[in-house]
């Protein structure tokens, strides 16, 4: 087996909620409302932003991806959702849709990489990096939370088959698979 260092760990992500937002970030009205509803939109390619324990993950020029933790207080969707199409935008609950996991571990962009077409390491996709690709036939939300953490969320209908395609692209270097983890930690 190999050293502990060069093992993958994979753990389980608990997301809370989930919400797809659409809209103009250079309408003020649309940013300023998210701002103070959800957190500040990242509008530059392959970003990200966080406030508290949920994070905004950059999708295309119009779309993004809002995500918390599963220990995280609920927020009242009709409330935001009202809000945000007030503001010229539109919000989707999406949290019954994503599965994901957490991979940690020296090789963890390696793995990754062996059915990801994206430069995962950490000079091409740093902390605060976040992407749409493929693995495998699979499609995929990738996100680096920090330099140590790598997380992956697919379409519930996918979980089984990334489960099964994450663990044996992770065969070679030796994996472990830890307790589930909220995403307000990962």
């Amino acid at each position: 087996m190999a050293e502990s260092s060069s093992k993958v760990t994979f753990r389980e992500l608990r997301i809370g909620q989930a919400w797809n937002l659409r809209g103009n970030a250079r309408n003020g009205a649309f940013a300023s409302d998210v701002a103070r509803l959800l957190g500040t939109l990242p509008v530059e390619p392959l970003t990200s932003t966080r406030r508290h324990d949920a994070a905004m993950l950059w999708l295309g020029p119009r779309s993004w991806l809002f995500v918390t933790g599963a220990s995280s207080p609920e927020l009242d969707f009709d409330a935001t959702r009202i809000a945000v199409n007030t503001a010229g935008g539109a919000l989707f609950d999406v949290s019954a849709s994503y599965v994901g996991w957490t991979i940690e571990g020296e090789h963890a962009a390696r793995v990754l990489n062996r059915e990801c077409p994206l430069d995962l390491g950490e000079g091409a996709f740093p902390a605060g990096r976040s992407a749409q690709s493929m693995l495998g036939h699979i499609n995929a939300t990738i996100y680096r939370p920090h330099d140590a953490t790598l997380v992956v969320m697919v379409a519930r209908s996918f979980a089984a088959d990334a489960w099964h395609l994450l663990q044996t692209m992770a065969a070679t270097e030796g994996h472990v698979v830890e307790a589930a983890v909220d995403f307000s930690v990962a």
